[in-house]
């Protein structure tokens, strides 16, 4: 009796406390009134709102299922009370921020560009809509998933499902430890900023939402830390925690220095960056480079005059090392499936969108491959899923496809000595596997037979991919706010992006 009496007890005191979430958010809506306050991107009146009824529906959902039961898999129910606190604490800071009646002074300080009180305010925004985009994640429409979340790079999905089984968050000392297993972390100071930097939500736990834009944001995963600390710990024109509003402020000073840019993880696109910089006319602009690695997007931009000048300094970071450090990366193809092509008079490599280019891009977590003018145009039409399968676009990969013509005989030959040798698959691919090692060798046959294995790796230098100049691409004016080209890139004119 006593047993059946203890989940009934924790089904109630979880249902009181989200409904106590609720409210608190409700009443510091009331406070955000202030027109002063629609800001954006993120805009604390539009995020608050939409938390609570979040929150609503997490607990309408959990109620019908019971509270998530006994078991409670995944550990939905310590995620949330993490959750919760996390979140009284947070909007305690914003209630304090926020001026009391009469007092005026402090209501100045608190709508002055570049105030103190003012880049807390938008700090603390930052969070609400980093903690508003986790818990969508993990409970859509209310319902937990967390369990069954599926990191978007193969490589840290198996990671954290290999060391963490079904749980969706850990205390950062456990996450921490796990993580020195594959990619030691120095102590001290270079802790702590590797916390701040995962740690999006300022929790003081790791959930699986934020690993996953972690990885995404730092890949490839073999050289994750190091591509960090070059880009995050020692690169000068990293910003960690600034809105869209803040870009414009960071670079009016560099307005006589064309060139100037910084760049920092989007709000409102997670795992993707946003670029900000000056163009050669003065103009302030920003870009989300969707097609490539960051390093890509910054060399390229480089080579055409556009990114110069981190932070207004004259010295720009080398990061061609990181082309050095990319994996390669190999597709697996079987004979039969390559008998549909020959079929149809067609080859793998081909487009099969526009049936003109070569596939040169792979989205993710899907792996469908097409060209990238295809998937840009798809893109542009404010299509956010791939066209094959309708899965949401959380990423892409600039890749090159390399086929062996052969006949089917000897390709036959070739699948059935290589079949046994092939490593485990990384991850899965429009027709095959993904391999994130290097490449199983072939038997000793002549290049004829050599079918069975096609080759996918990174574009060589100096050839770069991507259908346009980055800067080119969804560009958004910051200064007067008008889109100049496809509505995705904008980050939040409206607050509502």
């Amino acid at each position: 009796m006593a047993a059946a009496a203890a989940p009934r007890g924790r089904r109630w005191e979880e249902a009181r406390e989200l409904r106590r979430a609720v409210r608190l958010l409700q009443r510091l809506e009331e406070q955000c009134g202030d027109p002063r306050l629609a800001s954006g991107p993120p805009s604390l009146r539009d995020l608050l709102p939409r938390t609570a009824q979040l929150l609503r529906d997490v607990a309408h959902a959990r109620q019908a299922a019971g509270g998530g039961g006994p078991e409670d898999p995944g550990g939905a129910r310590d995620f949330l009370i993490v959750y919760v606190h996390n979140l009284e604490a947070k909007s305690r800071q914003v209630a304090a921020l926020l001026p009391s009646r009469g007092d005026r002074g402090a209501d100045d300080e608190l709508f002055r560009e570049g105030s103190r009180l003012r880049r807390q305010l938008a700090k603390l925004a930052l969070i609400f809509s980093y903690m508003h985009a986790e818990l969508g994640a993990l409970f859509p429409k209310g319902e937990y998933c967390g369990h069954t979340y599926k990191l978007t790079k193969a490589s840290a999905h198996n990671f954290w499902r290999r060391h963490c089984g079904a749980r969706c968050m850990l205390p950062w000392a456990e996450f921490e430890s796990l993580l020195c297993t594959c990619h030691p972390v120095e102590s001290g100071a270079t802790a702590l900023a590797l916390r701040s930097t995962i740690n999006l939500t300022c929790s003081g736990h790791v959930s699986i939402f934020e690993f996953d834009i972690f990885t995404r944001l730092f890949q490839p995963w073999p050289t994750l830390l190091k591509n960090w600390q070059l880009l995050a710990v020692n690169h000068p024109g990293y910003m960690a925690f600034l809105t869209y509003d803040e870009v414009q402020v960071r670079l009016q000073a560099c307005r006589d220095k064309p060139g100037s840019y910084i760049f920092r993880p989007s709000c409102t696109r997670l795992g993707h960056w946003a670029i900000g910089y000056v163009s050669s006319d003065g103009s302030i602009l920003q870009t989300i480079p969707l097609n490539k690695p960051l390093f890509q997007a910054l060399l390229d931009g480089q080579k055409e005059g556009f990114y110069l000048y981190p932070n207004g300094r004259s010295h720009n970071p080398d990061l061609t090392e990181l082309y050095q450090m990319e994996p390669h990366q190999y597709i697996h193809v079987s004979e039969e499936q390559l008998q549909l092509y020959w079929a149809m008079n067609s080859t793998f490599e081909l487009c099969k969108i526009c049936a003109e280019g070569n596939k040169d891009v792979k989205i993710k977590p899907c792996g469908h491959l097409l060209c990238s003018r295809c998937l840009a145009a798809w893109q542009n039409s404010d299509s956010q899923t791939c066209p094959f399968c309708r899965t949401e676009i959380k990423g892409h990969e600039a890749v090159s496809v390399h086929q062996i013509q052969v006949r089917p005989a000897e390709a036959r030959a070739a699948a059935e000595d290589q079949r046994e040798n092939r490593d485990q698959a990384d991850g899965e691919e429009e027709l095959g596997q993904v391999a994130s090692s290097a490449p199983p060798q072939p038997p000793q046959l002549n290049v004829s037979a050599a079918k069975d294995w096609l080759k996918v790796v990174p574009p060589a230098l100096p050839r770069l991919q991507g259908p346009i100049p980055l800067p080119r691409i969804k560009t958004v004016a910051l200064a007067p706010w008008q889109i100049t080209s496809s509505p995705q890139a904008r980050e939040g004119a409206t607050g509502n992006s």
